[in-house]
């Protein structure tokens, strides 16, 4: 986002912030959320690398297309068990696998965007 629409946004009243503060996830649950979502760009990635359909890759794991599509979307009702198998079924070593679910987002910390998050947090609760 430019500046001067960060700024203009922070102006009118509104807080800047991540998915997760949003959410108001806890540490484990973005760990969770970030796992399932590497997972889930790796065997879409896989899958295409490989020239397969979500049909076929289904048929090659024993699924279903729709549960494909659910974990390509990174859907929470899919187990990290299910990722790891397809995965590993796509042609993926043990070592990849890992390097996925290690792999450390990219931090994007903005302090001043984090204390008026909290700020705002600490406003409504003293509200309530």
């Amino acid at each position: 986002m430019k500046a001067s629409k960060r700024k203009m946004l922070e102006d009118a009243g509104w807080t800047i912030g991540s998915a997760s503060d949003f959410l108001e996830l806890s540490e484990p649950e973005k760990i969770v959320v970030n796992m399932r979502v590497a997972l889930a760009k790796k065997l879409r990635a896989g899958r295409k690398r490989l020239k397969l359909s979500q049909e076929k890759l289904a048929k090659r794991i024993g699924s279903s297309q729709s549960r494909i599509a659910k974990m390509e979307a990174a859907e929470k009702s899919i187990s990290i068990d299910m990722y790891v198998r397809s995965l590993a079924c796509l042609g993926f070593s043990q070592e990849e696998i890992g390097d996925v679910l290690a792999a450390k987002k990219k931090a994007t910390k903005n302090k001043s965007v984090k204390k008026k998050v909290a700020q705002r947090q600490r406003k409504q609760t003293s509200k309530s």
